[in-house]
């Protein structure tokens, strides 16, 4: 969230401008492989980084090989942007004319992309941001009529983390390169056990089979989900029942024995998946301004009934690594004294809303990494919950998270506060693109005890929607497909909500009025109001809507909150 008057902060101005120079490349790449015949082999040579680069070479001698992490073998490539480099790795690979191919690899780290040029066709193209665990890129291309070879590249993005590389394929016709072997079979996957359950779902995880490009998960013996990573939710569940689950690994050779059941056992009620306490159905998250930016200044007893959730902005880091700390702007804020802000949480709690503390901020800088940090965090939080009487936090780390820690730090505090706990988050647009993102894992793992992510549709320029296609910020599709990404992903729909600003001051860009509020919350949850994307089923059960801020919202006679809260309560 910004708390300067309207302006993003660098990191959205990157952000932005990457997002409007890659949407074109985006909307042409092939964003799901075909499956290789028979016949075909690997073309790549050294697909694996076993021989070092041997047949690679990286720009500005940004590629090495290293022994870990890697995907299968005992090697991997990382390769590690620096300046106006963006680390690319490249190969020529023979191939024949007139012939289809797939090109797949392996990726971890920064932000990874993975394309060929030279086809004699449409050039293709993938991506994927920055992840913490093994993801596969894939995507097809055919070749020209004289095409007897292309090149094949990888590389990271300017000013992001190194990328790691392995197991690179180009699989179709033999081109006579020399090429690796084609795949086997894989294994059955191990260590296949229950992550988590609520009265709906089951989540589960399992150890990455070495050749796999990706899983089968069956429940009582037959196949309800494909997924390329180690996890999945199973949901659409009833409550209290057990069920049986069973795993496979696939690739293009085929598809594994099944490793051993596990069973899970759904929780006896809920509203599908979620902590938080008593909330209505649908509901309206607003941030309020513990600064004074221009926005109008408010007290907390100043806010709005239609907002049901308010998010005191912010906590910051303390001088314990991954502790936080509170401090009520008095000065900034008229005379608004600590008694009087405790007081005014009381008043709204007595009136059914709830009262979070948002970590962090567009300039937060609290750095959860390690298993001390994340308990000096759960215990920062917890004492401010006492001290002030918040019914939670809201997770707004805009320069990145540990997903491991953040985990770990959240179920402490879990443990600490009880099944009343308010958890919120607030990731921005590229941090919810993928369920390898570490924002987008974090949401998952603590699925059972997650009350809302009311991820922030602005300061985003153009994005992918959940069918592949780009949108543009600022229309019913760009909030619809967006959020059909998360839906899709396994989050709960009444942990979704969409996060807009209150007014044209409240975000460098990315206003909508609050009609295409309500149009894109009538389509996900009654289909009714769509733009060109429709989903292709309803969620009902859609949490509802947030803004930044409700002092914006203020500024602008509580334009916002009058009709989108007043939409939002009337959903069924």
């Amino acid at each position: 969230m910004d708390r300067a008057s309207g302006i993003p902060g660098p990191r959205r101005r990157r952000i932005a401008t990457w997002s409007a120079a890659t949407a074109l490349a985006l909307s042409v790449a092939g964003l799901a492989a075909a499956p290789a015949s028979a016949a075909d082999v690997n073309n790549v040579r050294n697909a694996g980084f076993e021989s070092g680069l041997g047949n690679w070479t990286c720009t500005a001698g940004s590629g090495t090989t290293v022994s870990s992490p890697v995907h299968s073998g005992s090697a991997a490539l990382k390769a590690t942007p620096a300046g106006q480099d963006n680390a690319q790795c490249t190969q020529s690979v023979a191939v024949k004319p007139n012939s289809t191919y797939t090109l797949s690899a392996w990726v971890q780290g920064g932000y990874s992309y993975l394309g060929v040029t030279g086809t004699g066709t449409t050039d293709v193209s993938t991506w994927t941001p920055d992840s913490s665990s093994w993801k596969q890129l894939s995507t097809t291309f055919t070749t020209g009529a004289s095409t007897s070879s292309v090149t094949v590249y990888t590389h990271g993005w300017y000013g992001q983390a190194a990328y790691y590389a392995d197991d690179v394929s180009v699989y179709g016709p033999d081109g006579g390169g020399g090429g690796d072997p084609a795949p086997t079979v894989p294994a059955a996957p191990g260590g296949l056990s229950v992550s988590g359950t609520t009265s709906s779902s089951v989540s589960l995880s399992w150890s990455a089979v070495p050749g796999a490009t990706g899983y089968n998960v069956y429940r009582d013996g037959t196949k309800v989900t494909a997924v390329t990573g180690t996890s999945a939710t199973v949901t659409g569940l009833s409550a209290s029942t057990s069920y049986s689950f069973q795993v496979t690994a696939t690739n293009s050779a085929g598809e594994s024995a099944k490793s051993a059941a596990v069973s899970g056992t759904t929780a006896a009620t809920g509203g599908g998946g979620g902590g938080g306490g008593t909330l209505p159905k649908h509901a309206v998250t607003g941030y309020w301004q513990n600064f004074n930016n221009g926005a109008k200044v408010q007290k907390l007893s100043d806010v709005p009934a239609a907002y049901d959730i308010i998010a005191v902005a912010f906590a910051d880091a303390a001088g314990t690594p991954g502790a936080v700390s509170f401090n009520l702007d008095s000065a900034g804020l008229g005379g608004y004294t600590v008694d009087q802000f405790k007081a005014d949480i009381k008043a709204k709690q007595a009136a059914g809303k709830k009262v979070v503390v948002s970590i962090g901020g567009q300039n937060g800088t609290v750095s959860i990494n390690d298993a001390t940090s994340a308990a000096n965090f759960a215990n920062s939080v917890y004492s401010l919950m006492q001290t002030y009487g918040f019914d939670g936090v809201d997770i707004d780390l805009e320069n990145g998270l540990n997903a491991t820690y953040m985990t770990q730090a959240l179920r402490s505090l879990s443990s600490k506060a009880g099944s009343s706990l308010i958890i919120t988050m607030a990731p921005q647009t590229i941090d919810m693109q993928s369920t390898s993102n570490s924002y987008f894992q974090t949401a998952l793992n603590i699925k059972d005890i997650l009350t809302v992510v009311n991820m922030q549709y602005y300061n985003s320029g153009s994005m992918l929607g959940c069918d592949g296609k780009v949108y543009a910020q600022g229309s019913v599709d760009f909030l619809t497909a967006l959020a059909c990404i998360q839906l899709q992903g396994g989050l709960s729909p009444s942990q979704v909500g969409l996060g807009v600003p209150a007014s044209t001051s409240g975000a460098g860009s990315g206003y909508v009025s609050p009609t295409v509020v309500n149009n894109a919350l009538d389509c996900l949850a009654q289909g009714t109001g769509c733009g060109s994307f429709k989903p292709a089923r309803t969620y009902p059960d859609l949490r509802g809507a947030m803004t930044w801020s409700t002092n914006w919202d203020a500024s602008s006679g509580n334009a916002w909150s009058s009709a989108v809260g007043a939409h939002v309560h009337s959903m069924p």
